[in-house]
Formats: C-alpha cells, structure tokens, sequence
C-alpha cells in the first residue's frame, strides 16, 4: 500500500476531541482498520528503503501514553508513529515517520546518543568539522532540513570543550536529528511514499559519514573488525 487512508486522520481528530476509553473501545474496530492499512504503508517503505539501504527492525509506538509521569493525563496519542532501524553494527543512524493532523513529518539522524558515542561525535567535530559542514550545506540537504534540531543542547559547552571552539554550535548538540514536515495535502497525495523515501535518502551521505566515525577510534582504526 503506497498511500495513507484518509480516515487515519479523521479517527486522530475524533480521538483528539473525544480522548478516553470509553471512546476508544466503542471504536476500537475502526482504529484498528486504520492500523492494518498504516502498516501496509510502512511494509511500502521498507520495501522501498532496501533498495538501497538494509532496514532490521520496524517499531510500530503505541498509541497508549505513558502518563505515570506526565501531567496530561489522556491516555492515547492523537499521532501514530513508525521508526526504521537500519540492519549491522556498520550501519548506524535512524528513520522515523510521524503521522498527525497538520503535524506530520519525517525525521532522521541520533536522538540522543549513548555517552560514548555522543563523545565520539563530538571528539570528531572539535577535530574536523569540514566533512559535516560540506554535508549539511548541500543544497538539496538544506532545502530539506535547514540544519540540525537545536532544542536538545546544553547551555554553554560540554564538559572538556572549549565554549570557543569554532564547532562549539555543534559540539552542544545532545541529539543529532534532522526534520521535515509534511502538510496533510502532501500526506493524502498519491506521490507521498515518494517524498518520504526521497527525504531519507537526503540522509544517507550523513548517515554513511556518522556510520564511519561511529565505527572508528580518531587515528581512523575500525573499531568493529
């Protein structure tokens, strides 16, 4: 399947304005339609990523919320959403799609990285920052992504790095993930699997340049053999 129902988003607006069980289990046969026919989609994005990537894993969130620790207490999201997480210790980064009334978008890249990679990373920025810059000054990249997600950083600089070094913009970063967002007229199109796959093949150049750092020591040794 290579288009999104149209009642997905009608049952997430019904479900925004009505966000109960009660409300839930009465429709609980029409939001599973719904499931079926978003799975079939993200088996079409699969399909299509292995073309030129190898995807191990599909992680379909769930629509219950955790609300142990929240101050909103409904209990379902009114989004779904589907990550794609590429197959072999070689290949890192990851996709993600969010589905949602005039919030829907595609994502991608390392929401907050383990200590030793986040370290890595930044390790290799304050050593040489021209490959990353090149990648994310591509015309194309840009146009699609503007930059990194700057809302998950710390405040001056990490601990070990100067606050004026020249890649201190990046070297604050705590996630290295971009975004693009999609208008409901694009989601409904017929061409929308199209423009999905396009955006994240937008990432592989960044994607195969953070796979090398992230599988090599600074001297550039496997860290993998």
């Amino acid at each position: 399947m290579s288009t999104i129902p149209k009642d997905a988003f009608d049952f997430l607006k019904d479900l925004k304005e009505n966000n109960h069980r009660d409300w839930m289990t009465e429709h609980k046969k029409r939001y599973q339609s719904n499931e079926k026919d978003l799975k079939k989609f993200y088996a079409s994005v699969v399909e299509r990523l292995n073309e030129k990537d190898e995807i191990e894993k599909t992680k379909v969130f769930r629509i219950n919320r955790d609300i142990r620790f929240s101050k909103n207490k409904t209990p379902y999201n009114v989004h779904r959403s589907v990550s794609f997480s590429r197959a072999g210790a070689h290949r890192r980064g990851g996709y993600y799609l969010r589905l949602e009334p005039e919030n829907s978008l595609m994502a991608g890249g390392f929401f907050s990285p383990e200590s030793a990679d986040l370290l890595r990373i930044r390790k290799e920025f304050e050593m040489d920052d021209e490959e990353i810059r090149e990648i994310l000054s591509n015309k194309d990249f840009k146009k699609a992504f503007g930059s990194f997600d700057s809302s998950n950083q710390v405040k001056t600089a990490p601990k070990g790095f100067s606050k004026d070094h020249k890649s201190i913009d990046l070297i604050k970063n705590k996630s290295f993930i971009v975004t693009h967002k999609f208008s409901d007229k694009e989601v409904f199109s017929p061409n929308f699997l199209d423009k999905v796959i396009f955006h994240y093949e937008l990432l592989r150049p960044f994607f195969d340049y953070m796979s090398d750092v992230l599988t090599t020591d600074l001297n550039g040794v496997s860290l993998i053999d």
